[in-house]
């Protein structure tokens, strides 16, 4: 298992949606900055916070032009009970396989029960790793205000932008 760094490309990477959809990472946000979270569970209140603050800020990411999914290893029904108690706009995977995205990611598993621990990753518009966040436990996880100063430092200094 090694850690993606900034710069690595983020890994091909296939998630079921609540919405009945398949979303292919990172391919499905090309062209945009984009924030993958991987959450504990619906049982835990810091992912649950995390998510309800991502939410929350969904108009200024959206603005910013920052795409926004997330997943567990939650099953369907849990996965979609927590995007509709907290009116989730953005996509949310359910039924990882935590061994599977650990050894894609570098994501920290716990092993009974067994779940991904909070991992975060902001990606530029090719697909590329800017920051990565990786949790050993409860607390330590991306916000959405740090994602968003981050992306518009990011494009004020861009090579591109000062051209």
């Amino acid at each position: 298992m090694s850690l993606l760094n900034s710069g690595v490309p983020f890994p091909q990477l296939t998630i079921s949606t609540t919405d009945g959809q398949t979303l292919t990472l990172p391919d499905a946000f090309a062209g945009d900055f984009a924030v993958v979270l991987f959450y504990r569970g619906a049982w835990c209140p810091y992912c649950n916070a995390q998510l309800r603050a991502f939410e929350r800020a969904s108009q200024t990411l959206g603005d910013a032009g920052i795409k926004v999914a997330a997943a567990s290893v939650d099953d369907k029904e849990t996965a979609a009970a927590l995007v509709e108690k907290h009116k989730l706009t953005f996509p949310v995977g359910y039924g990882a396989d935590a061994k599977a995205v650990a050894a894609l990611t570098g994501a920290l598993v716990n092993p009974d029960p067994v779940y991904l621990q909070s991992t975060g990753f902001v990606l530029d518009p090719a697909g590329n790793v800017v920051v990565s966040v990786y949790s050993s436990g409860a607390i330590g996880r991306l916000v959405p205000e740090d994602v968003v100063g981050l992306v518009r430092y990011l494009r004020d200094h861009s090579p591109a932008a000062t051209a």
